[in-house]
């Protein structure tokens, strides 16, 4: 982490508002100029390694619809081939939580993401290429996306973002913050931090009570409320495209 002047600490364990130059120190090109006018200069940097952080590996997930060779582990990072569609789940399931996570999309237009709270019934016999019908997701999605969307379906691409939204799958519940897709079923980020492929990002996402807030490269963007249901499985999500996770951690809140 590059971080200079930092002005206060919040009430939230391991999270320091600072003026940076990077929120991350990371293999990242800088981000667009027009990026960068519409990114604050506050950000949250997040300490990860403070005392009941876990790191999820190898072990802490299980396969619950993808072929054995879709995800492949070395170490902390996993490779997810993108293929055949579907999730990799934790071993368990979580509550109040928070968690980070690094993610690259290793081609333009990558489509992926993380579903929380993911309830049993929505993994149990799961069928090859498809996605669980319940979850909050966190979305991964390259910028490219929006150029290909357009180009495909010949519309505008005003119903998704691709710098972080948060939206509730199938028979999940979630109210989202605003600012809201046109048709108010998703929260889009209040501002714009995510970087294009091959570069890394970083997310911290809080999810305590039904409420989920996310970070993105330092800066809060998303979020939700009301949550139902509220507990269920980490999934890392396999949509189409290849794409590397690593240093998922994460803390386990009462």
């Amino acid at each position: 982490m590059i971080c200079k002047f930092i002005l206060r600490r919040l009430s939230f364990p391991g999270i320091v508002v600072a003026v940076s130059l990077v929120s991350f120190g990371q293999e990242a090109k800088p981000a667009p100029k027009a990026l960068q006018e519409s990114s604050p200069s506050i950000s949250a940097m997040i300490d990860s390694s403070g005392p009941d952080w876990v790191v999820l590996g190898k072990d802490d997930f299980v396969r619950a619809n993808c072929d054995e060779d879709t995800w492949v582990w070395d170490g902390s990072t996993v490779h997810g081939t993108g293929k055949p569609v579907g999730v990799l789940r934790s071993a368990k399931k979580y509550k109040n939580l928070e968690f980070v996570g690094e993610w690259r999309h290793l081609s333009v237009g990558g489509n992926s993401g993380f579903f929380l709270w993911t309830p049993e019934d929505a993994l149990t016999d799961l069928p090859r290429n498809r996605l669980p019908g319940a979850g909050i997701e966190v979305q991964v999605l390259d910028h490219g996306y929006t150029q290909q969307y357009e180009s495909s379906s010949g519309k505008k691409a005003t119903w998704f973002s691709t710098n972080g939204d948060i939206f509730p799958v199938g028979k999940s519940k979630l109210k989202p913050f605003p600012p809201l897709s046109p048709d108010g079923s998703r929260s889009f980020p209040k501002s714009n931090h995510s970087l294009g492929s091959p570069a890394w990002n970083h997310y911290y996402v809080r999810a305590i009570n039904g409420e989920v807030r996310l970070w993105v490269n330092g800066h809060e963007v998303s979020g939700g409320r009301d949550a139902n249901p509220a507990e269920g499985y980490l999934c890392l999500e396999a949509e189409g495209a290849p794409i590397d996770f690593k240093n998922i951690k994460i803390r386990e809140l009462p």
